[in-house]
């Protein structure tokens, strides 16, 4: 199947629930979008758009990054998608259940933490600094990832 095809096929293939995320935000279902949602979908995987552009490409739906790069700039702005901004590339994560990061300063590596398994460390932090989530919830956690760290 060529690209294409497989963009259209993909475009009539594509879960419900993934078409009507986009429509409720008042998205087109495009194969672009619907190709990048269903890619970030995985639990706890942050991207940069190089990285989702190789992902991409190795599972048949190559997509230029200009596109890549432009669908995530729109569902980042409709709150689909966020953007965790550290060393490197900004890396893009689905948008769900509010959760913090954390961020390699080395490599760049982002890894979501359940925010629920913070609540008490994220309270003292706001307490003693006054420092709080940001409007997604998210407080961003810098260190040396273990492939990093030794």
């Amino acid at each position: 199947m060529s690209g294409n095809s497989q963009l259209a096929h993909y475009d009539q293939t594509a879960p419900p629930d993934t078409r009507a995320l986009l429509r409720r935000h008042g998205l087109r279902c495009t194969p672009g979008r619907l190709h990048v949602l269903s890619l970030l979908s995985a639990p706890d995987l942050h991207l940069s758009i190089a990285e989702a552009c190789e992902r991409l490409t190795r599972l048949g739906d190559a997509i230029h990054p200009t596109t890549v790069y432009r669908t995530l700039e729109v569902l980042t702005a409709t709150g689909l998608t966020h953007a965790v901004h550290g060393p490197g590339a900004t890396r893009y994560g689905i948008t769900g259940a509010p959760h913090h990061h954390t961020v390699c300063q080395e490599c760049g590596h982002v890894a979501a933490l359940a925010s629920t398994r913070l609540t008490e460390a994220v309270g003292k932090i706001e307490e003693l600094t006054g420092l709080r989530p940001d409007a997604s919830g998210s407080l961003l956690v810098y260190g040396r990832c273990a492939d990093c760290g030794e």
